[in-house]
């Protein structure tokens, strides 16, 4: 009884300390979760939502029976895979390009600009985009293409381009903040490592392929899993407010959580969007674990559980 009373006593600080995130992950993903019957529900405000009838799979058939279905999947997807990959080779070269750097004045001033992005809100965002991409008075249009005798492009009305857009945008935006987080593991490793390779004679690509990367995988294989639990979600703002809300490039901006957005504001339909939600959160769920299996079966010591 002592020794348990001890233990508390020494953990009280810790609890406190974590107390006000619990608090938050309680309030707000866990205490939600209990909405997610809504989803086989069809929403009716004069019965009350505990009152409305039950109908079963109707709202996720509604949501996959519809003519965009299969755009919405494929872009969420795609985009997703293409951030998950380009982000995380992007993250790696910058947080090694960060570990080159002896002076550690340039260091925190080059980690503070790389954060900096990040913090922007995606409105902020969406009109810095927009002062580069207006067709009349956009900096490509007005001082790169007019001058080069170029044809101009009307940006918000041509969808094959903002896939390449849509990639750059995020990019800018994430790489930097993924970066700090492997270039915080990379700090911490042996610098007598690094020593012992070079008076082996091995060049700082020689160092990077066979020390950096082997020791940096296993947070590597951490922060993708991590992403693939988000695979079948999307950045609302990248994807609504960044392109505008035009409708001319709805081909390849259309994703699931706008579609539902659009739905919503159109139809007023809580079951499709909650639905939706649990859809996602579904996928994401198995993607996790079957990619953490596969991972566990090849080396246990880098899976996440």
């Amino acid at each position: 009884m002592t020794r348990k009373r001890g233990w508390f006593q020494k953990s009280l600080p810790l609890f406190l300390l974590a107390a006000p995130g619990l608090l938050y992950l309680l309030i707000n993903n866990y205490i939600p979760m209990l909405g997610v019957f809504i989803a086989f529900k069809e929403v009716d405000f004069t019965k009350g939502i505990f009152g409305s009838d039950w109908v079963g799979f109707e709202n996720f058939k509604f949501l996959f029976q519809t003519n965009d279905a299969y755009i919405m999947t494929r872009n969420t997807l795609l985009y997703n895979l293409a951030f998950i990959v380009l982000g995380t080779i992007m993250s790696i070269f910058i947080a090694v390009l960060m570990s080159e750097l002896l002076n550690k004045v340039y260091s925190k001033f080059f980690q503070s600009g790389l954060v900096l992005p990040n913090l922007i809100s995606m409105v902020v965002l969406s009109y810095i985009v927009f002062a580069f991409l207006n067709a009349d008075s956009g900096f490509i249009n007005n001082s790169i293409l007019r001058p080069l005798g170029l044809t101009e492009i009307s940006w918000y009305s041509e969808a094959k381009y903002w896939p390449y857009i849509l990639i750059i945008v995020q990019l800018w935006k994430t790489a930097g903040y993924g970066a700090i987080v492997y270039f915080a593991f990379i700090a911490g490793i042996n610098k007598s490592v690094y020593e012992a390779a070079k008076i082996d004679g091995a060049g700082k690509l020689r160092q990077i392929f066979t020390i950096t990367l082997p020791l940096l995988t296993p947070t590597i294989i951490i922060m993708v899993l991590l992403s693939l639990g988000r695979i079948f979600n999307s950045d609302f703002g990248l994807f609504y407010q960044v392109p505008m809300n035009s409708g001319a490039l709805y081909s390849t901006t259309q994703t699931i959580d706008t579609y539902v957005y659009r739905a919503l504001t159109q139809l007023n339909d809580i079951g499709m969007s909650a639905a939706a939600g649990l859809y996602q959160s579904l996928v994401g769920l198995v993607l996790v674990l079957v990619v953490n299996a596969i991972v566990r079966k090849f080396n246990s010591d880098n899976a996440l559980f």
